[in-house]
């Protein structure tokens, strides 16, 4: 199962960063047991395994209302969990990930009468592994099988220890969220190595209990796209509950995701582009962006754009700062999906000619605003090209309009409804300012 194998890599990983020789079990128990549920807050649910008592609630207990677990009775529940994974078959109680043994239950695999000899040293990787899952909003954890980013991670355990053992009201059981929150901590300019929880607020407070507030999908894969400058990164998104969830292996194109933000920050500054990072891949979720089988530039669309680009939307851009960066997140977003910037001054240099047809003549200037508009509404090369010839024969400027309507000509159409979006917005930016300062002449 996969969380057996990323719990391998994990521990051949660590054993070779710190010189150390551990083999599963004494690693799960020196290392992960004590650290995870040897304490009065587990650190991750422990299932339906021995480990886990499912009489107990977490509320009661943090609140004072009833006692933890003593160790005596943690003692116990762990010498059960030893025995049953040293004398029993693999199952979901005592491997994670694994499906339970009674075909009946939810958790249960496709039946088959194959041999599946699981090893004892895969029953307790399978607990480091799941210890290394990804929490994002969604429900879903992402498993990566990069050596660095297993052993950042880890990293963060000892953090999740010492936040939980100082907070009182902090909840437990809640390590992947940690997880998804640390990835994107450890791996920003702010983070202090000295000093891991500066510049750090990932809970927050409901009613008297505080938690781990889960990070976006598109909050982790950013900082790890920024990290690391491979292409492509292979990723298991999965759920596992009451009952377990599996999306599969998805390829995460790292390039294609720092694109967008590379141009924002190249053309709007890094505060601007910090801002906006909050609006990246927010048109759908993050189990509809996985079913399109791949995570890349398609996946980061700003919510609110395809009216815009399949119904030719005419934008109208109030002057707010939240309102600016949004648009200028729809522009960014249709630039990496162009994968030209050059496209970018010819969409302004077009939009701006359109504005001095329209401007030149003031006795024929509503016959040509309709006559812009229309152009500006195309969504296609049919409509763009029978809406531009009129003004092609009446324009001062045509050998620059000419130019641009040559360039859709050769352009593939899938990429023409996302340059006439740009061309747009561009204008809307334009006769906005126009208006602006028209309003401000006037006072």
């Amino acid at each position: 199962m996969i969380t057996s194998n990323i719990g391998k890599i994990f521990l051949n990983a660590y054993n070779e960063k710190y010189g150390t020789h551990y083999d599963a079990k004494t690693f799960f128990m020196e290392q992960y047991y004590p650290l995870f549920f040897d304490q009065n807050k587990y650190m991750m649910t422990a299932g339906n395994s021995p480990l886990e008592n499912p009489k107990l609630s977490w509320e009661k207990m943090i609140r004072g209302q009833i006692p933890f677990e003593t160790p005596e009775q943690r003692k116990e529940r762990f010498e059960n969990f030893v025995n049953k994974i040293e004398n029993s078959e693999a199952d979901a109680s005592i491997a994670i990930g694994y499906p339970t043994l009674d075909i009946n239950a939810t958790t249960s695999g496709q039946v088959t009468n194959l041999q599946n000899s699981v090893s004892k040293d895969d029953m307790y990787c399978s607990w480091i592994g799941a210890g290394l899952g990804i929490g994002v909003q969604g429900g879903f954890s992402i498993l990566f099988s990069e050596t660095k980013i297993l052993l950042d991670i880890f990293e963060g355990w000892k953090v999740y220890r010492n936040a939980l053992n100082n907070t009182a009201n902090l909840k437990g059981n809640q390590i992947n969220t940690w997880n998804g929150q640390w990835l994107s901590h450890c791996y920003a300019d702010t983070f202090v190595k000295n000093r891991p929880m500066a510049n750090f607020s990932p809970f927050s407070t409901k009613d008297g209990l505080m938690s781990v507030e889960v990070q976006s999908w598109t909050g982790v894969l950013i900082v790890i796209a920024r990290k690391y400058h491979d292409s492509q990164m292979i990723g298991y998104v999965y759920n596992y509950g009451q009952t377990n969830t599996t999306v599969g292996f998805i390829p995460f194109y790292l390039s294609q995701i720092r694109r967008p933000i590379d141009l924002y920050q190249k053309f709007f500054g890094i505060d601007s582009a910090k801002k906006a990072e909050p609006l990246w891949g927010t048109a759908f979720g993050f189990l509809r962006a996985c079913q399109s089988g791949a995570i890349g530039i398609r996946a980061m669309e700003p919510k609110g754009l395809r009216d815009y680009i399949e119904k030719g939307k005419t934008p109208k851009i109030k002057e707010s700062e939240e309102e600016t960066i949004n648009f200028n997140t729809y522009k960014i977003w249709i630039m990496a999906m162009l994968n030209n910037e050059e496209l970018w001054a010819k969409a302004q240099e077009f939009a701006k000619e359109m504005q001095v047809f329209v401007k030149k003549d003031k006795p024929k200037s509503t016959k040509r605003k309709n006559q812009v508009d229309s152009v500006l509404e195309s969504i296609n090369k049919k409509n763009f090209f029978a809406c531009i010839t009129e003004i092609v024969k009446e324009a001062e400027n045509s050998d620059k309009i000419e130019e641009v309507a040559k360039l859709i000509h050769l352009m593939p159409n899938d990429n023409v409804p996302y340059f006439l979006t740009l061309i747009r917005f561009h204008y809307a930016s334009m006769d906005n300012k126009v208006t602006q300062q028209t309003l401000f002449d006037n006072q």
